[in-house]
């Protein structure tokens, strides 16, 4: 029925979302649709996020699909032994961008390599609006990637008009100091 052949002809894509729940669950809704739709999937998580999800029930779904398989590479945070706490929003954001770009770069080299697999070589990677480091890795190793925008629109918007905020003085906002870490922007 199945041949290999047949196996490795079908698009792979590689899907990594931001670490947060706001980012994983549209990623994992689009993985379904992509993965219904013919394609190989390799949902990557940090490995915080993929022990969480493995504890819930969400996996078993995904039983028998041998080509919707999980990934997770370190966030580069302490590890907790609370399953139910979440990381901190602003340290998870700062190591990704400084802890994420090897460990996947690593990853996707491997999951490229398709003699080892028995699958195809990634076809693309989409990857989280605020992890430019996959970017980085994706372009090292010639994979064509797509950003999936996990934003509301009025988010989106914000991102499009930064510029036009600054140049209109909305922002920065006056009297509130940016050095003593009481307010955060991450554009």
């Amino acid at each position: 029925m199945g041949s290999i052949e047949a196996t490795t002809k079908k698009p792979r894509a590689v899907c990594f979302p931001m670490p947060f729940q706001g980012h994983v669950i549209p990623f994992l809704k689009l993985a379904k649709l992509l993965h219904h739709r013919g394609f190989h999937i390799t949902f990557v998580n940090s490995k915080f996020n993929h022990r969480r999800l493995l504890e819930s029930p969400g996996p078993a779904a995904l039983d028998g699909s041998p080509d919707f398989r999980f990934a997770s590479i370190p966030d580069g945070l302490p590890p907790s032994n609370d399953t139910d706490a979440t990381q901190e929003p602003f340290a998870l954001c700062a190591s990704s961008q400084q802890n994420f770009l090897g460990p996947f770069r690593e990853l996707l080299a491997k999951l490229n390599d398709s003699s080892s697999s028995g699958v195809p070589p990634v076809s693309c990677l989409i990857t989280d609006g605020v992890l430019t480091c996959t970017l980085t890795a994706a372009e090292e190793l010639g994979i064509p990637s797509v950003v999936f925008w996990t934003l509301p629109t009025c988010g989106f918007l914000g991102y499009k008009k930064y510029p036009q905020l600054i140049e209109n003085g909305l922002i920065p906002l006056k009297g509130v100091s940016m050095e003593t870490g009481s307010f955060h922007v991450w554009v």
